[in-house]
């Protein structure tokens, strides 16, 4: 008996036509509501028809419900990994249930590898990162700035060089998880090596830079050779230096920032411009103490303090400043950079405390 199901008024099938598909009877408005009386007046067989439409309803809310939690944890690794934006900021986002304590232990369980620095001797890229940065300055300008306990509240406390705490703590805080460290200044390290290699150390990461000349790891490297003799003293001692390509990266990016050659214009780049460059890549928040802006010496009245905080007497960093700026070769281009650091902080989180910079 070829009989046919009329339901509503476009939409005709043959329950016993051979191109049958049940999937053309969800394109009919109302046909799952009536299906019940529909298939009570065929014979029992037909049921199946309901328990496939069904099963079908069934799998794709479940397919929904499984691809929007996919989406959600997705949407949230890529906030966590890749904003900029502080925890803060998240939690004004997500909500005041977001803990600080489990989203900052979760995000450090696995820090990214910055491939531009390798350790000594081993060449493992240094594995780190930082929701706030500290990063404090070497210079007099932290002096009486009461700034310990604010500085030693990051996350991650970043110093330059030799720059001492002992004494000088209510300045500049006790806490030391990194330190940026010029190639000259490594034999200043080593007057102390117990202090700054040993178990007072407390694993501070130590972050060399260098020309190739003195850095290179073939053996002719003074500076390498000194710290692989550390490195074998003190096993435990976190040390890494720069590799070439990064340097060569920094020296594109002066250029890239000033229209200067480095080597041309006789410039040498500060310990500074090697911190910036690394907090940028590692830390989510930079806060930088003790650091003048490019105008700062112009200024009326400006604040005379020793070049470092460590070095009373020592030449006046402005005069200082000035003196590097307008040399004719192998001179800190200090005012230079602090230009280019403005720059930077109008595009990345980066704010400027004792003294304080106005960004335009």
């Amino acid at each position: 008996m070829a009989e046919y199901l009329r339901v509503g008024s476009a939409f005709d099938v043959s329950l016993r036509s051979e191109t049958f598909d049940v999937r053309d009877l969800r394109r009919v408005d109302g046909f799952a509501d009536n299906l019940s009386q529909v298939l009570s007046d065929f014979n029992p067989e037909n049921a199946n028809l309901m328990c496939i439409l069904k099963r079908e309803r069934c799998l794709k809310k479940k397919w929904v419900i499984a691809s929007s939690l996919v989406l959600a944890v997705s949407l949230f690794v890529v906030l966590v990994n890749y904003s900029e934006k502080s925890y803060s900021q998240l939690q004004l986002m997500l909500g005041q249930g977001l803990s600080p304590r489990w989203i900052l232990s979760w995000q450090h369980k696995a820090p990214r590898a910055h491939l531009g620095y390798v350790s000594v001797p081993k060449k493992e890229p240094l594995k780190l990162s930082c929701d706030v940065c500290s990063v404090v300055s070497s210079s007099g300008q932290m002096l009486g700035r009461n700034a310990g306990p604010e500085i030693d509240r990051a996350t991650c406390v970043w110093r330059m060089n030799n720059a001492p705490t002992l004494r000088y703590e209510k300045d500049v805080g006790n806490r030391t998880n990194l330190r940026v460290v010029s190639h000259t200044s490594v034999p200043l390290l080593l007057h102390k090596p117990q202090h700054f290699f040993g178990p007072a150390s407390n694993g501070t990461v130590y972050v060399v830079w260098g020309p190739r000349r003195n850095m290179s790891p073939d053996g002719n490297g003074l500076i390498y050779n000194m710290l692989r003799r550390a490195a074998a003293d003190f096993p435990s001692a976190r040390i890494y230096v720069t590799t070439d390509e990064r340097m060569d990266y920094c020296d594109a990016t002066f250029k890239r920032e000033t229209g200067r050659d480095r080597i041309t214009s006789g410039s040498y780049l500060s310990t500074g411009w090697f911190t910036l460059i690394l907090a940028m890549d590692m830390c989510k928040e930079i806060r930088v103490y003790g650091m003048i802006n490019n105008t700062y010496c112009k200024s009326e009245g400006y604040r005379k303090v020793p070049y470092h905080y460590y070095e009373a007497g020592s030449r006046d960093e402005c005069a200082e400043y000035i003196l590097h700026e307008s040399a004719p070769y192998g001179g800190h281009r200090f005012i230079t950079e602090k230009a280019v650091f403005a720059k930077w902080a109008k595009k990345h989180p980066i704010k400027f405390f004792h003294p304080e910079w106005q960004l335009s």
